[in-house]
């Protein structure tokens, strides 16, 4: 899981990061609301914690960007301020939950698991396999929490792909899948797979695409020497 960390006081940063690193999350952290737009626009991240006040762009105008952009990921608000308009202003600019400093790094844990298995049920159109996830509203592919971006058709593709993975799949039913053509469309499926291949290989040392002769494609995890 990957988590993003808005936060302008350093050993409140730090605090957070060395106790999330420690129990497994992968995470990154913004000093400032300006930092952590730009890594909101360029990655995917499973969670983010904002605080309300940061410098360059403050708490609360971070939400209303990235809601504006249709990015979904949960939020939980974290800062010291505990008024309830803060709180409604918090909630109804678009984040899952709210917590108030000072707080116990136990609080925080079970507020996020409570936010990443809430988000799981809710956004079914999220695909995973492995370590592998597929995000329809970034057109993102996450390979262990590296990512690249896919074209429409890339995105249609892995879609199926995972969608059946481990079945192998004939080049005519990935065509009717992608360009509802099940004869004229079937080289083109080649193609479209061979760009799938290098843009996994770019970040996975890992073989995920692989040709069954005679017949099409088949998706599952194998090492690189396997």
């Amino acid at each position: 899981m990957k988590v993003l960390v808005i936060e302008d006081e350093v050993k409140v940063a730090s605090f957070i990061s060395k106790g999330l690193q420690e129990e497994g999350y992968i995470v990154e952290v913004a000093y400032n609301g300006k930092s952590g737009i730009d890594l909101i626009r360029e990655t995917h991240y499973d969670i983010i914690l904002l605080d309300l006040m940061i410098p360059e762009v403050n708490g609360l105008e971070v939400l209303r960007n990235m809601r504006a952009w249709g990015i979904n990921t949960p939020v939980l608000i974290i800062t010291a301020k505990s008024s309830k308009e803060d709180v409604v202003k918090g909630l109804d600019t678009g984040s899952d939950d709210y917590l108030t400093k000072p707080f116990s790094f136990e609080e925080l844990l079970a507020r996020i698991r409570a936010l990443l298995r809430r988000n799981r049920k809710v956004d079914t159109h999220i695909l995973e396999y492995k370590d592998i996830i597929l995000n329809p509203y970034t057109r993102k592919l996450s390979v262990a929490s590296k990512e690249v971006e896919l074209t429409d058709k890339e995105f249609m593709i892995m879609e199926y792909l995972l969608k059946n993975n481990e079945k192998p799949l004939a080049r005519k039913e990935i065509a009717e899948y992608v360009w509802q053509n099940s004869t004229d469309s079937t080289n083109i499926v080649d193609v479209y797979v061979n760009f799938l291949r290098k843009k996994i290989e770019s970040i996975s040392q890992k073989r995920y695409i692989h040709t069954v002769r005679g017949t099409g494609y088949i998706f599952r995890e194998e090492n690189e020497n396997s």
